[in-house]
């Protein structure tokens, strides 16, 4: 069997992680999962390095010692999963901005290719707008370097189940129905193309 020369490192907080997660797969997971099934020829070895409660300014400090331990010089990429943490520690939008557009620049001078996935919605009302505020500004500074942005929220900001997952668990963690649904929107956000793959229906 040929060894896996993609390795893709993907940081960020809690859902990165799977937190709340019964089958403990997470979105990250999942998308890994179908990407093999689907594509028996894919050589990729996903590595999620998740940290609960992690804001852009902590995941910004981490990431590169993390995840260049992990690469192998061959197909490296990096994955970036967004939550609500800016949010609720009250991080201002540009703050919050330029460490999205820190940690991309960093990627791009070592010529590893990058995805960004956003935030999904809060159950509390209290953090909302601004989850959806730093939603867009993080797609505009992805899509101002040409870097893939699945976007979570508006999909999922009235999506009753959704919303119903939510509140069966903490209110902040997903079960197995949310996590599901962050991982068809990545399957179905560009993931395929960024590997250079076709997309199975």
């Amino acid at each position: 069997m040929r060894a896996p020369t993609t390795r893709i490192c993907v940081v960020g907080d809690d859902l990165v992680a799977g937190v709340g997660d019964p089958r403990a797969l997470g979105w990250v997971g999942r998308v890994a999962a179908r990407t093999r099934t689907e594509h028996d020829a894919v050589a990729a070895t996903v590595m999620p390095l998740g940290v609960p409660g992690e804001t852009t300014s902590a995941l910004r400090e981490r990431w590169y010692a993390e995840a260049s331990r992990r690469w192998s010089r061959t197909d490296d990429r990096l994955v970036i999963g967004l939550g609500a943490a800016d949010a609720a520690v009250g991080s201002t939008l540009a703050r919050s901005r330029l460490n999205l557009a820190d940690v991309l620049d960093t990627a791009a001078a070592q010529d590893v290719p990058a995805f960004v996935v956003g935030p999904p919605p809060p159950l509390d009302p209290s953090l909302r707008s601004a989850v959806a505020e730093l939603a867009g500004g993080w797609a505009d500074v992805a899509s101002r370097r040409g870097v893939p942005y699945v976007d979570c929220f508006g999909p999922l900001a009235h999506h009753e189940q959704w919303l119903a997952d939510l509140a069966e668990g903490d209110g902040v963690h997903p079960g197995q129905v949310g996590y599901g649904l962050l991982a068809w929107l990545v399957l179905h956000g560009g993931w395929h193309a960024w590997l250079g793959l076709p997309l199975t229906p």
